[in-house]
């Protein structure tokens, strides 16, 4: 025992340090607290009741643009495509381009329809002049006739001639006279035949009729070239394809007008009590967060979507659920958007109903 190691010793009977003892509570926290809990939960609760019903909001919204449809007015086969999926173009750039070698064949039948109705007038009125020399004719044989009538009769009231004499020369009479008639009426049918209507004054109809021909052929020629209506950007160019046949109203391409662009805003019925035309709005884009653009309503849909639906609601039977409805509400773009706007985007709208009762 006396051998033992006494710092051993003590390192085994040391005790450890004691703890620090706890700071005190101090005693106005307690009532702080209870004082402020209530009254912040007195400002949440009165900031919602102020801001409720100021603003109504909806993420059922989409960017809208002016879609056009382009078709051709002739058919035909495509000989040139000048115009590519995504591409912009302006208003009056070629988009495609139909083989015009049948219609310029049909310009000039028209020019020859035409040839040949002046040739035909040229030749009425030849013969309207020919006409009038008949009737000269006619008129000479008469005087003629009624100069040997006359003298047969006087012969055979002074017994110089025979009654067949006298007959022979009135038949002749009679049958310039006839002559004379048939050669007016020619003369008559030559003049109508020359006539011009009044729907289209001083131009011969058969003329007047090629000359509008040629000018439908003419039409034809220039639409064989099919131009872009609108300035905006190509879509859905897969018909538009070099030696694809194009039907006359079949859509061959479309076009964007991204130049004008709105949102579609799907609101729910019990949302519209306080909405009006005019309301300024905010809107928000899925696709470009923090981006902000101002706007206002423009127009209130005239009735619900179920309304428009191929196959509407049939709400007269006896399984009936009600269901809120969606209205479309037009919200004009007040601002000029940085980024660039695509049709279908989703966005989220709100709508400020402040001062509505």
């Amino acid at each position: 025992m006396a051998d033992a190691d006494p710092q051993r010793d003590l390192r085994v009977t040391a005790s450890p340090p004691p703890e620090p003892a706890p700071a005190p509570v101090r005693a106005w926290r307690r009532p702080l607290l209870i004082a402020i809990v209530p009254l912040l939960i007195a400002v949440i609760g009165g900031y919602v009741w102020l801001t409720a019903g100021r603003s109504v909001s909806t993420d059922n919204a989409y960017v809208q643009q002016d879609r056009v449809s382009v078709s051709s007015d002739v058919a035909g086969r495509i000989v040139e495509v000048g115009a590519r999926e995504n591409q912009a173009v302006k208003a009056g750039d070629l988009l495609f381009r139909i083989d015009p070698a049948p219609y310029r064949i049909a310009v000039e039948q028209a020019n020859a329809a035409i040839a040949n109705a002046q040739v035909s007038v040229a030749t009425l009125q030849a013969s309207f002049v020919g006409k009038g020399a008949d009737i000269q004719a006619a008129r000479d044989a008469i005087a003629n006739a009624q100069e040997n009538y006359d003298r047969q009769r006087q012969l055979m009231a002074s017994g110089f001639t025979t009654r067949a004499s006298l007959q022979s020369a009135e038949h002749a009479l009679s049958q310039a006279r006839a002559q004379m008639l048939n050669a007016q009426a020619s003369a008559t049918e030559a003049r109508s035949k020359l006539q011009t209507g009044a729907a289209v004054p001083g131009e011969n109809p058969a003329i007047a009729a090629a000359q509008v021909q040629r000018d439908r052929a003419n039409l034809d020629l220039t639409r064989t070239a099919v131009r872009a209506p609108v300035s905006g950007t190509i879509a859905q160019t897969s018909r538009l394809q070099v030696g694809n046949m194009m039907i006359t109203g079949l859509p061959a391409v479309s076009i964007v007008a991204s130049s004008r662009s709105w949102v579609e805003a799907n609101f729910k019925e019990t949302d519209l009590n306080k909405m009006r035309v005019g309301q300024p709005a905010e809107i928000s884009f899925d696709a470009y967060p923090g981006l902000r653009l101002r706007g206002h309503v423009e127009s209130i849909g005239a009735g619900t979507g179920s309304v428009f639906s191929v196959l509407p609601a049939q709400n007269a039977t006896g399984n009936w659920v009600k269901v809120t409805q969606r209205v479309a509400v037009r919200i004009a773009i007040d601002d000029r958007s940085p980024r660039q706007l695509i049709a279908g985007q989703s966005a989220d709208v709100k709508v400020d109903v402040r001062g509505v009762r």
